[in-house]
């Protein structure tokens, strides 16, 4: 169980103010903490550095686009 207590959340500059976000934290030993915005209370996925890295550069290169 990872302590959330305290993690600083963040939605994109992109959301442009929009409810329907993800909400992002850069935790302790290097985590990445991930949840709803619209249910901040609700639970959150961690991730590694690594597999937070593999994600990012995967949506970059367009590797889950429709």
């Amino acid at each position: 169980m990872v302590d959330l207590a305290g993690a600083q959340w963040f939605k994109s500059s992109r959301s442009g103010g929009s409810k329907n976000c993800v909400e992002v934290a850069f935790l302790r030993d290097s985590r990445v903490g991930v949840r709803d915005s619209k249910d901040v209370g609700g639970p959150a996925l961690v991730f590694t550095s690594p597999e937070w890295s593999s994600f990012t550069a995967s949506a970059i290169r367009g590797d889950f686009d429709c």
